[in-house]
């Protein structure tokens, strides 16, 4: 089986935006890879780090997109990098425990090849339907589903992700066969849900909020644990009558080896970094919810997922050759 995007595109690699004021500093020069496209969310929020970092901690930060494989080759870049602090990973949570587990021979071990930093933000998927077939919540959307099995279809942005296993769980949750249709990234598949090609989807909050709030589709549920700060009057799944909940996240590692007093220092400037007025204006406007956290912190929040997803993955029998 093919692999699928966790939210990846095309290479590209390019310098953070950083004030001249940056750029004079003396210090070392730090890589954060970036194992992404460049140019939305993901991206923006490592251009924000790059161009404030330092000032906190005497360092030059550029980014560096380096795409491919689910994610993989950056994430390897990282792993098999020098622990001198000159390389830095910012990647979703769902990449770093997901990838190991759908993997026939994983990669690499989350927890023994690297250095948790912090959890940087989070994000929030939605379910959201076609303006075709004239639902106005997720009640009336599993009536329509339920009236129109042959029909029962939804898309997901790629495959082995967290869209991909919510729809799962909504198949065994609500007992019904469905079909998965997986896109190349999202965007293919909201141009599909307001073309009336397939019924509902499945995908973050960010990518279906525009044309929610222009009637160009519905969001009918969010699936996160309560309710969406952009959208208070949605219900979540478990307001619908479907106990199941998912997010998303982005994170920050070091390779294994790194040191544990930067890793915490390092930890310390990004919260501050984060906690500014002008950054967390521009985040919250990309959809990405500022949290800031201790590697402790994350570490507790790696592990948590990867107990909740596993058997979920497991169940699924979804696997893809390295």
């Amino acid at each position: 089986m093919k692999r699928r995007d966790f939210l990846a595109g095309s290479a590209a690699c390019s310098l953070a935006a950083m004030t001249g004021k940056a750029f004079a500093q003396a210090g070392p020069l730090t890589k954060i890879i970036f194992p992404f496209a460049a140019g939305g969310s993901g991206d923006l929020l490592c251009r924000q780090l790059a161009q404030y970092l330092p000032a906190l901690l005497d360092r030059n930060f550029i980014v560096e997109n380096r795409t491919g494989g689910d994610g993989l080759i950056g994430i390897r870049a990282v792993k098999g990098a020098n622990p001198d602090g000159a390389t830095i990973l910012m990647t979703t949570g769902p990449t770093m425990y997901l990838l190991p587990m759908v993997e026939n021979q994983p990669s690499f071990d989350s927890a023994k090849d690297f250095v948790p930093v912090s959890q940087l933000t989070r994000f929030e998927f939605a379910v959201v339907a076609s303006p075709a077939i004239e639902v106005k919540d997720f009640k009336e959307l599993v009536a329509w589903l339920k009236a129109n099995p042959g029909r029962a279809t939804y898309g997901t942005p790629g495959s082995g992700n967290i869209p991909h296993f919510t729809g799962w769980q909504l198949e065994q949750a609500l007992g019904l066969s469905m079909t998965k249709v997986p896109y190349r990234g999202s965007a293919l598949m909201v141009n599909d849900l307001i073309a009336g090609h397939l019924p509902f989807g499945i995908t973050t909050v960010s990518d279906t909020i525009t044309q929610h709030r222009a009637g160009g589709l519905r969001i009918v549920a969010v699936a996160s644990e309560t309710r969406s700060s952009f959208l208070p009057d949605i219900p979540t799944l478990k307001e619908s009558g479907v106990n199941l909940e998912a997010d998303g996240w982005y994170g920050m590692w070091l390779p294994a080896g790194s040191s544990p007093d930067f890793a915490k220092k390092l930890s310390t400037a990004v919260a501050e970094v984060l906690a500014k007025p002008e950054v967390r204006e521009k985040l919250l406007a990309v959809m990405l919810i500022p949290v800031g956290s201790t590697p402790e912190q994350l570490t507790q929040r790696l592990a948590a997922d990867h107990a909740f997803w596993q058997p979920i993955v497991k169940a699924t029998g979804y696997k893809i050759t390295n």
